[in-house]
């Protein structure tokens, strides 16, 4: 394989790489749990519970939330459109290189807009949390890394 299709491939790698820590993450946000894989308490209905956050915490996570997510989504939204497109080109009778890369730019771009998004409300949470309900967030997040990578799942390593 030339030098040109290894960085192809690696940048196809990243960006399914990228795609499964989005899913991850949207699941979070989206519906306030963790995906059932990650739960270490099947008793918790969902990260609020999980933290033990008081009726003052819960209400300003809910405000902080709702923001959020709607930015979040419509990014996941552009994500999947530019996904779609890559793909289809990469897999036309011509692959048009110019275009390939002018969307894996573009998702490149939303995907550093929503690191820096997460990173920011991130930032506000741990604002609102005390000591040990920013300890359990820390923990949580730390595990959220899948045992295997979608690339080792799809090639069946």
């Amino acid at each position: 394989m030339s030098r040109s299709g290894l960085k192809f491939a690696l940048v196809l790698s990243l960006l399914l790489n990228f795609g499964v820590v989005g899913v991850v993450a949207y699941r979070v946000f989206e519906h306030g749990q963790w995906p059932p894989v990650f739960s270490t308490d099947r008793n918790k209905t969902g990260l609020p519970d999980y933290l033990a956050l008081t009726a003052a915490q819960r209400q300003r996570w809910s405000e902080l939330e709702s923001g959020f997510m709607r930015e979040i989504n419509t990014e996941w939204q552009q994500i999947r459109s530019h996904r779609e497109v890559m793909i289809r080109e990469i897999f036309s009778e011509q692959p048009d290189r110019g275009r390939i890369e002018a969307k894996r730019a573009a998702i490149a771009q939303l995907q550093s807009e929503q690191q820096r998004r997460i990173i920011e409300q991130l930032l506000r949470e741990r604002d609102m949390l005390d000591a040990e309900q920013r300890g359990k967030l820390v923990d949580m997040l730390l595990r959220q890394a899948p045992a295997t990578t979608f690339e080792e799942s799809l090639h069946g390593k």
